[in-house]
């Protein structure tokens, strides 16, 4: 579009639209668990109301399904009773109780229990109707089913299993009816009240409270009521007998896929056997003779699951209904009987297998979803498609189930057999119940195996969840084709053999489930088929075309289709009449494989609420039967005793780079729970305890996750750092410094909404924050632990900053962190303030330490601590207590880098000037130096000034320069007597000394952090030489008649020309705007102009130093003769010549000399005073010390004079003079006094010649 177009609002409106429909993809790796904010779930499940649709069934069947309806009816309520007492929390506990008779709020506390319990005791009367609702509706089935004329009736597979459905439920609300001592306690503080209050006024009521009081004491007066009055029903234990038995045939034959459906099979045989045995009348060892049962084959499935859930958290044992049996004999079941552990307590066995299951299913899922992601069909799948993803699509369940179900008998078992102290060390001797099952009973490769299988369902889940669309749509097609293709085309022959036989009850069947659910081509039945009249296919065959739809049967017509053929086929013992044998073993055969393969249908077409039900996990959380032992001790247990929690935690405290990609699975067993509180419990309060659990949980894993992610890079940064050299020599003494093993946290840094309890979190962001927090405080530790300690700390200082930067710089390839510069100034207070903590220690330790108490030494260029501080030592604040992570990383890398950096903290050198200069940079240098020129001021006018004064009132008059003719001996005596009352001040060697070396140590450190300034500019200015144009001039060889410079302008041209494309100002102004040209132009003007492309901070220092010698004290009086003083004592320099004169002289075997105490420092400042106040020339030239070594060099004597050896004094006079001039030439050098075009005419003055007294008076 041209700039000039005009866009009308309505047309940026539609653009604006257009940006919904952008693809964004999110390129973040899927390691978490199906969780959707919003579930929507079909479900075509009628409870057979259809039922009168389909008049073509045999009246029977649809009599079953009217019964069965009612009987889902009945398990449905019972269902809501299981959860109401499964999720009873004891309500008497909190309210208030009656003390006394005599209390007078009695009645008023009765009332308000009625009123609270009120509700409650209506849901438990409403349970004893059901009780006996349920129990007498299933005795009547039984009584029916067990009558005379019904005895050899055909009971079709899905009614037995309904009824075994009962017999669980029934086992169900009997043990939760046992085990909550709550509801009987809550029952009891009610029925207290409300006969105080006489609310149970009518007989009937108090009946009924009676009645429901011994119902809820009565310890299993559900089964033992249902037991007594099947005891009344002859030839109840036959129908049992079938139900356990196509419970053992579903079992052997993995005729179930949900896991519930795997336990619910297993504790029917047992419940249904204890109902079988009779102390009088039927008794399971005699029906396993007369092999109506087979005990064997239960054996080992009761060893197989000695533990199932029974409900939530609660578990039981189904072999104890058997041992409670009257007639139990343990050498019929030798499986159970035995002392080996159950397999269902071992998961790592079966570990392995499970991993290559998952490999081969996910490679087969994968190949099935890229193509249906990538691939456009023209035309749609073929039959053999569609029936190889249905059996993909139910392989996925079967495993997803088989797993699932492995993981809750893991839990089952490990619940019902806690650990205690002996068995696990771990294990504390207090510790609770629920602990000892949960926390302390998984050893670390179980906990290991639980995350690693959870992990393999929740990620399978999901992948079969997208593959939803792709799943359904080749399953109702297969699913029609099968069926109709088996209506309309195998049937035909099963039917012409009836017809042709006259076998109506087969011909019958047959045509019911033809007509049930066949879905002709045109809508009609072809009336020629010469299958209906028993006649043969004519030679060229009798074609039938089945349609292709995208539809699969009811549930309704599925059930009459499966119980109809199943009737055909159906051999159980007690049936009459089969009319299997009557049927061609072929046929039967084919009738058998569709039922059986049928039987899943059902959960295919419930596809996505089976893939649900087969990964739910929700009650790994559950925990309200242990809650309920605890007796009101606990309201709730700690995270540290969840599941879901310590599988978490357990990934978090190993550490195991192989499992923490599969960290966020254990969180979504919360989703599974929440999920399962609203939409099966529906309780609000257990939904509200997960959610705070949650976020408590997920509080300590972003915080447990993000310490960890910054300690690992902390030490992964550490570790790059460390010298190699340094590695290399531990490594060959034996001390290993190993780098982190490399872990998975990238992919969990790229999580950027994971979904919990239908929040979508972002947890790159949160750990981005809790890493700022953590590096922002990393940052303020190293400074804090520079402040704990002197100025030489400032060298691992600027160690710790690097280790953080970089540090940032890792952590920033995946998080948004701050930046790191702002950080640091933060850190350093640093962000309004002129100066920060950094800058403010530094002049802290330089005044208060490195002025008084360190020594310089030119030959090192090295400031040493002094032998004999004259000063108090210096207070600092502890250094902080911080973790490992918070200084190098580990405990391995803080000694190794610790003793590389004790090397420096010996000295102050080259080393720590560059460092202040990095980190101060020039405001910081700026305010340090700033500060030193005040304190070497408030020396100057202070006590500096103090002591000259005093000592030139110490001083001689006079002090000559004795000829040559007195010797050097006869010099040192005339000095040592001159000077004696100057060399006995007390304050001298040390007050005297120590004012001075700190005023030369404040010189000396601004010399020295210019030269080092002066290093890091040239650096800066090197590195940025190839983006200003500045190119090194080439070599050019000379050559015979060639001009070099027009062929060195020659070559620098294709060299500007080369590197034309690195100039930034060039390129800015070229391809930026003018602000950014702007810009650039200021930061290579900024980059240019540097302190050491001419000007100089020592010089203006020195300048400043001269201006505060304004005291007349520092001059001295104006010379008599108008040219200078040669005798008199009354200058500067005079009495430095003294101060010098005292430190040459030689000291004792066993004292301090003078540079050990006071270092060079002391000379510096004497020489810089010198200078600045104009002496240097008279000092050179009327100095005692240096008078004595003029005179001593022509007589070269070695005496002793008063005990002071003549040479050591010429010695020391030697080398300080030698020092002198390396001090002033540096000084003159920086005042350029040596610029004779400088140099003020004003100084040049002319005398008359001198001449000897005698001739003056002469003349």
């Amino acid at each position: 579009m041209a700039s000039g177009d005009k866009v009308t609002l309505t047309n940026a409106l539609e653009n604006v639209d257009v940006l919904d429909d952008l693809p964004l993809p999110d390129q973040q790796p899927c390691i978490e668990a199906l969780s959707l904010s919003v579930h929507y779930r079909a479900d075509f499940d009628t409870n057979f109301e259809d039922k009168n649709a389909f008049v073509t069934s045999q009246a029977k069947y649809t009599e079953q399904a009217t019964v069965q309806a009612d009987l889902n009816l009945i398990l449905e309520e019972g269902q809501e009773y299981a959860v109401m007492l499964y999720t009873w929390r004891c309500c008497s506990r909190a309210i208030p109780q009656v003390k006394s008779n005599e209390q007078p709020n009695r009645t008023e506390i009765y009332q308000k229990t009625v009123e609270v319990l009120q509700p409650h005791v209506n849901k438990l009367m409403d349970f004893m109707f059901f009780q006996k609702k349920a129990i007498d509706l299933f005795c009547d089935e039984v009584r029916r089913l067990c009558h005379r004329e019904k005895r050899t009736d055909f009971v079709s597979e899905a009614y037995l299993l309904t009824l075994g459905k009962l017999i669980n439920m029934f086992a169900e609300l009997d043990e939760l009816k046992n085990m909550k001592a709550s509801v009987r306690n809550d029952y009891s503080a009610y029925r207290r009240a409300a006969q105080f209050l006489k609310v149970m006024a009518d007989q009937q009521a108090m009946q009924n409270s009676q009645n429901l009081s011994m119902n809820l004491a009565t310890q299993n007066k559900i089964r033992d009521t249902l037991k007594s009055m099947l005891a009344e029903i002859q030839g109840y234990d036959d129908l049992l007998a079938d139900v356990v038995n196509i419970c053992l045939a579903m079992y052997e034959r993995d005729m179930y896929l949900e896991p519930a459906e795997k336990h619910m099979l297993v504790k029917v045989m047992a419940f249904g056997l204890f109902m079988m045995d009779m102390e009088k009348g039927p008794n399971i060892y005699r029906m396993n003779e007369k092999k109506k049962i087979n005990l064997a084959k239960i054996d080992k499935i009761l060893k197989q699951l000695e533990m199932v859930p029974l409900y939530g958290d609660m578990m039981i044992a189904p072999y104890n209904y058997i041992k409670n049996g009257p007639n139990f004999d343990p050498s019929k079941w030798p499986a159970c009987e035995s002392s080996q552990p159950s397999p269902q307590s071992n998961l790592l066995g079966s570990l392995e297998l499970i991993r290559d299951r998952h490999m081969e299913y996910i490679s087969q899922l994968a190949r099935q979803s890229n193509e249906a992601n990538t691939t456009m069909r023209e035309a749609p799948r073929s039959d053999q498609e569609n029936r190889q993803l249905t059996e993909l699509a139910l392989k996925g369940l079967r495993l997803l189930s088989r797993w699932t179900q492995q993981v809750m008998e893991l839990y089952s078992w490990k619940l019902m057999n806690p650990t205690d102290p002996h068995a696990n060390k771990e294990c504390p001797e207090k510790a609770e119940e629920y602990e000892r099952a949960t926390r302390y009973n998984y050893s670390t490769e179980e906990k290991f195996a639980l995350i690693e299988v959870i992990a393999m369902i929740k990620g399978l889940q999901l992948l079969m969840s997208r593959m939803e669309a792709v799943f359904m749509d080749a399953i109702r097609r297969h699913i029609y084709t099968e069926l109709q293709e088996f209506v309309q085309k195998f049937l035909r022959e099963p039917l012409r053999k009836a017809t042709k036989k006259r076998n109506d009850f087969i011909r019958v069947i047959i045509m019911s489930v033809r007509d049930t659910c066949v879905d002709w081509l045109r809508g009609t039945e072809p009336v020629d088929d010469p299958a209906l009249i028993g006649k043969k296919d004519p030679s060229d065959g009798f074609n039938i075309k089945v349609p292709h739809r995208n539809v699969g049967p009811s549930s309704t017509q599925l059930y009459i289709v499966r119980t109809m053929l199943e009737s055909l086929i159906d051999e159980r013992a007690g049936v009459k009449k089969s009319m299997r044998k009557e049927m061609d073993e072929g046929h039967v055969a084919v009738i058998e494989e569709f039922h059986r393969r049928s039987f899943f249908w059902g959960y295919l077409l419930n596809f996505n609420a089976s893939l649900f039900n087969c990964c739910d996990l929700s009650q790994l959380w559950y925990r309200e039967f242990f809650l309920e032992l605890t007796m009101g001790k606990r309201i709730q247990f700690p995270i540290e005793m969840s599941m879901p929690w310590i599988l978490t935690d357990h990934i978090l405290e190993t550490k195991d780079p192989s499992m923490m990609e599969f960290i966020l699975y254990p969180l979504d067993l919360y989703n599974d729970s929440a999920q399962y509180a609203l939409m099966r419990f529906r309780k609000q309060f257990l939904y509200d305890e997960v959610e705070a659990e949650v976020n408590l949980c997920f509080d300590q894993f972003v915080f447990k996750l993000s310490d960890q992610i910054f300690a690992y890079y902390k030490h992964l940064a550490g570790s790059i750092m460390l010298d190699k050299r340094f590695r290399a020599e531990c490594m060959s003494a034996g001390e290993k410094i190993s780098y982190p093993v490399a872990n998975r946290y990238q992919t969990l840094l790229k999580q950027r909404h994971v979904q919990l309890l239908g929040r979508s979190i972002d947890l790159n962001r949160l750990i981005s924050q809790f890493v700022n927090a953590a590096l922002q405080k990393s940052i303020d530790v190293a400074i804090s632990r520079f402040e704990a300690g002197d100025i030489t700390g400032i060298i691992e200082l600027e160690g710790l900053l690097e280790v953080n930067r970089l540090t940032h710089k890792l952590m920033g390839e995946y998080l948004l962190l701050n930046d790191f510069d702002a950080m640091l100034k933060e850190a350093n207070h640093n962000v309004s303030a002129p100066y920060g903590r950094i800058t403010l220690h530094v002049f802290w330790e330089l005044n208060m330490d490195f002025l008084p108490n360190y020594c310089y030494n030119a030959a090192t260029n090295r400031f040493v601590k002094t032998k004999l501080t004259f000063e108090k030592d210096q207070k600092r604040d502890k250094p902080p207590n911080a973790s490992v992570h918070y200084v190098w990383g580990t405990r391995r890398l803080n000694h190794s880098f610790t003793t590389i950096y004790s090397l420096y903290s010996g000295f102050i050198g080259a080393p720590h000037f560059r460092t202040i200069c990095r980190l101060l940079g020039y405001q910081g240098i700026a305010v340090v130096i700033e500060e030193l020129l005040k304190t070497v001021e408030s020396f100057l006018t202070g006590t500096a000034h103090d002591y000259v004064a005093t000592l030139m009132r110490v001083m001689p008059d006079q002090c000559k320069l004795l000829r040559f003719d007195y010797g050097s001996p006869g010099v040192l005596h005339y000095y040592q007597a001159t000077l004696a009352d100057f060399i006995q001040y007390p304050d001298l060697r040390t007050e005297v000394f120590q004012t001075f070396k700190s005023i030369g140590n404040a010189v000396l450190f601004c010399l020295l952090v210019e030269q080092a300034l002066t290093q890091e500019e040239v650096y800066d200015l090197k590195h940025a030489a190839p983006f200003q144009n500045m190119i090194p001039k080439p070599y050019i060889p000379p050559k015979e008649g060639k001009d070099r410079e027009a062929e060195a302008k020659q070559v620098m041209k294709q060299l500007e020309k080369k590197y034309a494309a690195l100039k930034v100002v060039h390129v800015i102004e070229k391809l930026g705007n003018k602000t950014q040209a702007l810009i650039a132009k200021d930061g290579d003007l900024l980059t240019r102009e540097r302190l050491c492309c001419g000007l100089s901070i020592f010089e203006i220092v020195l300048k400043r130093i001269e201006s505060f010698l304004t005291d007349p004290l520092w001059h001295g009086e104006p010379p008599a003769n108008g040219v200078m003083n040669i005798d008199k004592c009354n200058e500067f320099h005079r009495l430095w010549s003294a101060i010098q004169f005292v430190y040459c002289i030689p000291i004792g075997d066993n004292e301090f000399t003078v540079e050990e105490l006071f270092g060079e420092g002391l000379n510096w400042a004497g020489c810089v005073l010198i200078t600045l106040l104009g002496q240097q020339r008279r000092f050179e030239a009327l100095d005692f010390c240096y008078h004595l070594l003029k005179v001593n060099r022509v007589d070269m004597k070695e005496e002793n004079v008063k005990g002071i050896q003549l040479k050591k004094v010429v010695d020391r006079i030697r080398k300080f003079q030698i020092l002198n001039n390396q001090i002033f030439s540096v000084l003159n050098k920086y005042l350029r006094t040596g610029d004779s075009e400088v140099m003020p005419t004003e100084h040049v003055r002319c005398f008359p010649p001198p001449i000897h007294q005698s001739m003056a008076t002469a003349i």
